[in-house]
């Protein structure tokens, strides 16, 4: 829970003390002894007193010293911890997990919707609905599974906040492979949902055909998901009929025959859920919209405050100050100034 009288939004130091090292360098320059120079012989020029605090010598070392103590003040900067510290948010609790596991298989690629008047693939349509959807579920803890030959948690279980960027926004169909493998999904979401002691456990499994891939079979998967208490919604998602053009003309097929609604049927009967069918974007968007009721969000509040670091950013100023450094010590004098050195 947040403090209702902690301070605003605004920049913090989370380890604020760490700036009383600021004058360390000072310190030790001040009271350490100097380092031995026994053995160094020097060439004594008699007029060197008149020029030493002169000169492009004096110049580039006034600089260095200046970047040195920039650099010791952006890395103290950065070790104290800057951080954005956002308004408090209020969140309803549901003490529920939800994962949402999305096929991104080869086939998703299939360019049977229409969104904003426009052709798109499966994949597209999936990620502006279900994108809608994830940013609905406030107070619930929302991670993402994707599957296409293998399963992968591309998002841990979390909770979403205006700051929390829409999940679905990176994946790209056939980054996971050609194949689809259904069981490893329901396989891994199992996995995860066990380490949490969530009173309610939910996935919504959306593909748009049958299990071509993977080592666990889906009705195996489920046998597991049902004894672990898992409640599975499935979605099919594809057109029942599309035009395509072929070298005799066009024809209508069906892009969906691949789609096995049997296996996604029982999956979501043993465990307790619903099977849907999505046929265009309207479709899906009713379906998002019945999982939100038969999902509700609960009433209970508990606030939070969203908090971003910073420290990368003093860090890498000072990273290129120090390149900076670097480059004047390796920097040539010029000319003139070597012909007076050995002189």
């Amino acid at each position: 829970m947040v403090d209702a009288a902690a301070p605003g939004a605004g920049l913090y130091l989370a380890w604020a003390w760490l700036l009383l090292l600021l004058p360390l360098p000072w310190l030790a320059r001040r009271w350490l002894p100097a380092a031995p120079r026994a053995g160094l012989q020097a060439l004594k020029v008699p007029w060197f007193a008149m020029v030493a605090g002169t000169g492009q010598g004096w110049i580039k070392r006034t600089w260095l010293a200046v970047i040195a103590g920039l650099v010791w003040s952006l890395l103290l900067l950065a070790a104290a911890r800057p951080q954005w510290v956002g308004e408090i948010e209020t969140l309803p609790v549901t003490g529920r997990d939800l994962l949402l596991a999305v096929d991104i298989s080869g086939s998703m690629d299939t360019q049977d919707m229409v969104l904003d008047g426009q052709a798109v693939n499966r994949l597209a349509v999936v990620k502006r609905v279900a994108g809608d959807f994830i940013q609905r579920r406030k107070g619930d803890r929302v991670g993402l599974v994707l599957f296409g030959s293998r399963a992968y948690l591309q998002t841990p279980l979390r909770f979403l906040t205006r700051a929390t960027p829409t999940l679905l926004d990176e994946p790209e169909s056939g980054l996971a492979g050609r194949e689809t493998a259904i069981g490893d999904a329901i396989g891994l979401a199992v996995k995860r949902l066990r380490e949490d002691a969530a009173s309610e456990r939910v996935l919504i499994l959306l593909t748009d055909g049958a299990n071509t891939s993977g080592e666990v079979q889906p009705l195996q998967a489920t046998e597991f998901a049902a004894r672990e208490g898992l409640r599975i919604y499935t979605v099919g998602v594809g057109a029942d009929e599309m035009m395509v053009q072929d070298f005799f003309g066009s024809r209508l097929v069906n892009p969906s025959a691949d789609l096995d609604e049997d296996t996604l049927k029982a999956i979501a009967e043993r465990t307790g859920g619903a099977y849907f069918r999505a046929r265009d974007v309207e479709a899906l968007a009713r379906i998002y919209a019945q999982l939100d009721e038969l999902e509700p969000v609960e009433s209970d509040q508990e606030a939070i405050r969203p908090v971003a670091e910073l420290f990368h950013w003093p860090l890498g100023l000072a990273l290129v100050l120090a390149l900076t450094a670097t480059v004047l010590l390796l920097w040539p004098a010029p000319a003139g100034a070597r012909r007076g050195a050995t002189a």
